[in-house]
């Protein structure tokens, strides 16, 4: 893993006007960095807004402020025409293996698309590109004449894998990669993504509800409640020493596969329920459940601080 940026987030934020009066603020201050080689984890209840980062860094959604230097460039406001180098270097898995691939294609077509887009190849280099990257995700040639519906979702998913390999990307989110799958094809799926990214020294941001999984896979952990960020540290530490009261609540209700460790634990429970993203109130998002909160927790925000080396958490009580 670099000290070189791959990618650095700056209070980005990303709006959804409902109607006159509401707004959402799904993505709302976010900042983080992403070094070169890195592993990224991004957890958080549904709705955080978890996806809605990895989709506006990919500019599929158009940020509302904010800034994303992407490689060293400023790709926030660029065009889509302007877009073509970065759609090139950053790739996306999409949650979803049966929604994310276009049933009329034929797998060769999907994983070849991004090849004819980028002019990368043609003709038998074409398809011996496909056929490599087949087998790179554990997948046959035979299986390029094939329709989506004729696989599991488990092979769909290595076909959505296989499409983003396709342009030899430097950087890729992977939004969910495994929550729709059985839990015996999430390690096959999980595992190849690392492998991937040991021998490519790719920079990877993955989204996850599975904490384990999460833990397994990334060098650090971002943590995110109500669109906004509130904690970012490494892996082991953000799970053995969370400082956010937040983070010590998701990380309690993470089961430890030691019965005699997981009988002695105990699980934190909060009150009340997870406030809405529309027009949210003044304060910490977290202030209305935090059973440490002050006064001030709910009319000031507070901002993300480095309290520790490496450890950066957004609480008053640092």
């Amino acid at each position: 893993m670099s000290a070189e940026l791959a990618l650095e987030v700056k209070n980005l934020k990303k709006y959804f006007r409902l109607d006159r009066r509401r707004t959402l603020k799904a993505v709302d201050d976010v900042s983080f960095t992403v070094g070169k080689g890195e592993v990224l984890g991004i957890v958080g209840e549904s709705g955080c807004g978890k996806t809605t980062v990895g989709r506006t860094i990919a500019r599929l959604y158009t940020p509302t402020s904010g800034s994303i230097i992407f490689d060293g460039k400023d790709i926030t406001s660029a065009k889509e025409s302007e877009l073509l180098w970065f759609r090139r270097k950053l790739q996306m898995i999409f949650q979803d293996p049966y929604a994310s691939l276009d049933p009329r294609m034929t797998v060769s077509e999907i994983i070849g698309e991004p090849l004819d887009v980028h002019r990368l190849a043609t003709g038998k280099e074409r398809a011996e590109r496909i056929n490599h990257l087949l087998s790179i995700v554990g997948l046959s040639p035979e299986h390029a004449s094939r329709f989506p519906h004729e696989f599991s979702g488990g092979q769909r998913q290595r076909i959505g894998i296989a499409r983003a390999l396709a342009v030899d990307p430097e950087f890729i989110i992977a939004d969910e990669p495994i929550s729709s799958l059985d839990v015996s094809i999430q390690a096959q799926i999980v595992n190849l993504l690392t492998r991937l990214q040991e021998e490519r020294g790719l920079s990877f941001i993955f989204i996850a509800h599975d904490l384990s999984m999460v833990r397994h896979i990334s060098h650090r952990v971002g943590v995110m409640y109500v669109g906004k960020m509130v904690e970012i540290a490494g892996s082991e530490e953000i799970y053995k020493h969370p400082l956010n009261p937040y983070t010590k609540a998701l990380m309690s209700a993470n089961p430890i596969p030691d019965p005699d460790i997981e009988k002695g634990r105990t699980r934190l429970t909060l009150p009340g329920e997870v406030p809405s993203p529309i027009n949210p109130l003044p304060g910490c998002r977290f202030a209305g459940r935090c059973p440490q909160a002050m006064e001030r927790c709910k009319h000031e925000d507070p901002e993300l601080k480095e309290v520790e080396p490496g450890h950066w958490v957004s609480c008053f009580l640092y």
